[in-house]
């Protein structure tokens, strides 16, 4: 195995780790939470924004994992009228628009998050916001890379003409 596979599979397997460690988290913290109220009357005052957090890095995450495996939304109404050599350049023309896309929001978050190391602001009661927003330019950036991954697999598969091979 390449360095560069052995890189992707150890990317593969901690996303899926942490996919499955927040979506565990994020449930057993809400039915703690609800057991808590309904039951003792009391809950954490921090749970709720967790949660929330929880959510935010769970759909990025999970969004990093959909550009993986080429599974993200993608509106697909010309590959059924269009010859298969233009779908394929069209791909590589729209997955390079949402890379470019992806990279500038990835620069904007980051710019956010110089603000909020600014202003000092805080969630969860004292924790730094930039650490719990921090996801966002982390994971923008690596769904962009994940976007021009995908642009040069694509113009390979048009060099060679491997295209003509139905997908599965």
């Amino acid at each position: 195995m390449t360095l560069l596979a052995r890189l992707e599979e150890a990317g593969r397997r901690l996303e899926t780790i942490l996919l499955v460690a927040l979506l565990s988290s994020i449930m057993l913290l809400a039915v703690g939470q609800i057991v808590l109220r309904e039951v003792f009357n009391t809950g954490f005052v921090w749970a709720d924004e967790l949660i929330k957090l929880m959510v935010l890095w769970l759909a990025m995450v999970g969004s990093i994992a959909a550009c993986r495996d080429n599974r993200h939304i993608r509106i697909d109404a010309l590959s059924h009228i269009l010859p298969q050599l233009a779908v394929e350049v069209t791909r590589v023309l729209v997955d390079l628009f949402a890379a470019a896309v992806c990279g500038i929001i990835a620069w904007h978050t980051w710019r956010y998050l110089q603000v909020e190391i600014e202003y000092a602001d805080t969630v969860l009661i004292s924790v730094p916001a930039w650490i719990a927003h921090s996801v966002l330019p982390a994971a923008f950036l690596l769904i962009s890379f994940r976007f021009v991954v995908l642009v040069i697999k694509q113009i390979g598969t048009i060099v060679t003409g491997t295209y003509l091979v139905p997908r599965q």
